[in-house]
């Protein structure tokens, strides 16, 4: 790399609009959605799709709600065509769906396209020809003039073949490829030289397609670049402008953001961002990014995972971790403060399921559940994990609601475990280890048989115990209001007693015949250290009895 100077590359001269209004905009309606990936999508695989698994993704795409689908180049090779040719003469195109056809501005390209249209009742025919500065010069060593030349001839041997196929409804688009690397002004005069050639109207618009083919500069360039050729268009009321993002720099769906914002009526795009080089745009992120600003985004996301499976069989693609709303790890939390905020946001929404009219929990965008994602890794534990982490798990999977007093304890616990095994916890780990730590100690101190007599109409009861202490067998008996304190007080007898009871809490787990009960118990040793208990039992008197047994023995 070169250091200060770079004299390598140079930055992107910015367009001159000092008025511009995108910035105060806002996007309040979905746009026009046209997926390219049978084309754009297909064409970036290291193994194409064959023409089964292309009928297969067409149909998904329909499911999903795109009413306009690009499905190939018929003219780029036998088995783009014979796939057209197989949604046509199988009658897989649904009546309220438009196939797309992509083109260059070639006379035999454009006839053999038109030719793969027979039968068709809806389609757009795509024209393309590249106008950019370096385009002109290293590919083609053609003028502008030379140029728009080229799609002023291909827009009219388009037009003199519309009515070879009369059944044919025929909408026409045109991009001056490489628009993001062309002079607006430029790319303005090609766009309305081919207006000039298909005459559109407002009941019959033309698409102007404008494509980011390469990115070259921020967002905010892309959306000037859009406002200005908005503003500029002379008959704009009879085009559909339209947006297909590349992600270069790595902000595809900012600039498709910023360009909607900045006047443009529709997008193209792939599922998951499936292109050439680093990828077109995602339609999927821009959709739900809509979504979460209360905007229909007008498509089916309600099963994620079921369309992330789709396509990652067919394209052999890996959806990455982190990847927006569609990665495995995008709802779930580690870090221990953010497992603490997400539980108190899923806890207050629990408790205000009928006052809560907007969602808001800390951390999570959206509800996982309206996109078939569901909670299960919301949280996950290793050892960077917090308390309510822990805490969230041992109550959402195993029905324990540890009291807040308990929980930096047993987060402390499990994070050790996670720490000396440097990996992450299961779920059902996390519960052993607090099985063992919190349940089932039973030394020094052991109950083996306990029974009870009410002795007086106050609720005093008396209770004799049979108790295995450091490893010896003793009987001992006490009163008291209620079983745990009669059995402290048998304890104080006995000469064991040397704490104070501090909390005891008790909830059920479960319903109907198989309800156990959790009790948790903390108790105040003298040298002012405190320990916590637990104790399930389907009768809550022995729960309770044991989660003060186990801690008296974590006491020890």
């Amino acid at each position: 790399m070169q250091r200060d100077p770079i004299s390598k590359y140079r930055p992107v001269k910015p367009i001159d609009l000092p008025d511009r209004q995108w910035p105060s905009r806002q996007i309040d309606h979905a746009p026009i959605w046209t997926s390219v990936d049978l084309r754009d999508g297909n064409q970036a695989l290291a193994i194409p799709m064959t023409v089964d698994e292309k009928i297969e993704f067409f149909e998904s795409l329909v499911r999903i709600g795109f009413k306009e689908i690009e499905v190939g180049f018929p003219s780029a090779s036998q088995t783009e065509f014979d796939f057209i040719r197989r949604l046509v003469d199988e009658k897989r195109i649904p009546n309220d769906v438009t196939i797309q056809v992509l083109v260059q501005a070639r006379e035999h390209l454009i006839r053999r396209t038109f030719e793969s249209l027979e039968g068709v009742a809806k389609a757009i025919v795509h024209l393309y020809n590249s106008t950019s500065p370096l385009q002109r010069r290293v590919t083609f060593n053609k003028s502008k003039a030379e140029i728009k030349t080229i799609a002023i001839e291909g827009a009219e041997l388009i037009k003199s073949l519309v009515d070879s196929i009369p059944e044919t409804q025929i909408r026409l688009e045109y991009s001056p490829e490489s628009f993001s690397d062309t002079e607006v002004d430029y790319a303005l005069e090609v766009c309305e030289a081919v207006m000039q050639v298909w005459q559109p109207s407002e009941t019959n618009k033309i698409i102007l397609n404008l494509p980011a083919t390469v990115e070259i500069a921020t967002p905010n360039h892309h959306a000037d670049q859009i406002e200005w050729f908005c503003r500029n268009l002379k008959e704009r009321n009879k085009a559909i402008v339209s947006l297909h993002t590349h992600n270069d720099r790595g902000t595809g769906i900012a600039a498709t953001e910023l360009g909607l914002l900045a006047g443009a009526d529709r997008v193209e795009g792939t599922l998951f961002g499936n292109g050439e080089r680093t990828g077109n745009l995602d339609i999927v992120t821009v959709a739900l990014n809509l979504y979460t600003q209360g905007v229909d985004p007008k498509l089916d996301l309600a099963d994620i995972p079921a369309l992330r499976d789709t396509y990652e069989r067919i394209t052999r693609m890996n959806i990455p971790e982190r990847h927006p709303y569609a990665g495995d790890l995008v709802f779930t939390a580690f870090s221990g403060s953010h497992q603490d905020a997400i539980k108190k946001g899923m806890d207050l929404r629990a408790k205000n399921a009928d006052s809560e009219e907007h969602w808001q929990v800390p951390y999570l965008l959206i509800d996982p559940e309206d996109i078939g994602r569901n909670y299960e890794a919301i949280i996950r534990i290793n050892s960077q994990s917090g308390k309510g982490g822990v805490a969230f798990l041992l109550h959402r999977d195993h029905g324990l609601d540890l009291p807040k007093v308990m929980h930096p304890e047993v987060g402390e616990v499990v994070n050790r475990a996670a720490d000396q095994d440097s990996r992450e916890l299961a779920s059902t780990e996390i519960y052993e280890i607090f099985l063992r730590e919190y349940v089932e100690r039973n030394s020094p101190l052991k109950i083996i048989t306990i029974e009870r007599e009410d002795i007086s109409k106050s609720g005093e009861i008396q209770i004799e115990a049979q108790i295995l202490y450091q490893e010896k067998e003793a009987t001992i008996c006490g009163t008291g209001n209620g079983p745990i304190s009669a059995f402290v007080d048998a304890l104080q007898a006995f000469g064991l007693k040397d704490f104070q009871l501090l909390d005891y809490r008790q909830h059920s787990i479960g319903h109907g015949s198989k309800t156990e009960a959790a009790a948790y118990i903390q108790i105040k040793k003298s040298d002012g250290t405190c320990h916590f208990g637990c104790g399930i039992n389907s009768n809550i008197d022995l729960a309770g009895l044991n989660a003060l047994v186990s801690a008296y023995n974590r006491s020890r």
